[in-house]
């Protein structure tokens, strides 16, 4: 993989071009900015920017008071060669709060095992309806903490109004949820995106993840996708190292809460 291709490709067909999730949300573009504008539930906020040393501030200031329009906290997705330096302390100058970064990692889809049975005991079910999208926010709930009920009702509106751009699957033990993750399959573009993928703690190590980036990695070959990109974690970015994932970059979320 020739890694300065790849990700000029996924500035290009990904952040500067992302998908939107329904209707109601839509993509704005102004001078170094794409942001993304959601009323409701779902992710809204900076996708991509192109910022110089003069600009910076007045652009970052411009975002803070555009995102003042819609209750709630929304994101300054940062990566690691974004400009220009020390953008990082601009936004937190601005008020916003880094969490913790991850590897942006990508993987061609040829290169992946696609057929990795999970542990005994274990079935990957595909999540289709309101029982399988309540046992997926209940992994997300104990695996990343909080209430992520919101996950569920952005799913319902996806699998409803856009059938085929997305797909999530839960990993079952008897009648016990014990991993989950999802996919998305946008339509303009060469990469399919892996989100939310994580086991419970007490069955990890078992081959459960691994079975789960194999499940959505053959469903983004079947769609015709050339690459699959994730967003890792400190947890998982060896496993998906060893499946065949290259690091391009790593990202943090800076996230602005409005008062």
């Amino acid at each position: 993989m020739n890694r300065h291709e790849v990700l000029a490709l996924y500035d290009e067909q990904v952040r500067r071009r992302p998908e939107v999730d329904g209707p109601w949300v839509r993509v704005e573009r102004t001078d170094g900015i794409v942001r993304v504008v959601s009323p409701d539930q779902g992710w809204r906020g900076v996708t991509w920017s192109d910022l110089d040393e003069v600009t910076a501030d007045g652009t970052i200031a411009a975002q803070v008071a555009r995102f003042a329009e819609i209750p709630g906290e929304w994101e300054w997705k940062y990566y690691s060669y974004d400009r220009p330096p020390h953008l990082p302390d601009r936004l937190l100058a601005a008020g916003f709060r880094p969490e913790p970064f991850e590897a942006l990692m990508v993987a061609e889809v040829a290169d992946l095992q696609l057929d990795v049975p999970p542990p005994a005991g274990v079935r990957l079910l595909p999540v289709l309806d309101r029982q399988g999208i309540d046992a997926l926010v209940t992994v997300h709930d104990e695996v990343f903490g909080g209430d992520l009920s919101w996950i569920g009702t952005v799913l319902t509106a996806a699998l409803d109004q856009q059938p085929g751009a997305v797909a999530a699957v839960v990993a079952m033990a008897g009648e016990m949820p014990v991993g989950a993750g999802r996919v998305e399959l946008p339509r303009q573009t060469e990469f399919a995106g892996m989100w939310g993928g994580g086991v419970v703690p007490a069955w990890r190590n078992r081959g459960v993840f691994r079975a789960l980036v194999a499940h959505r990695a053959a469903l983004a070959a079947a769609a015709g996708f050339r690459y699959l990109q994730v967003d890792a974690s400190a947890d998982s970015l060896p496993i998906l190292r060893r499946l065949g994932f290259v690091e391009l970059a790593t990202t943090t979320p800076f996230v602005h809460i409005q008062h």
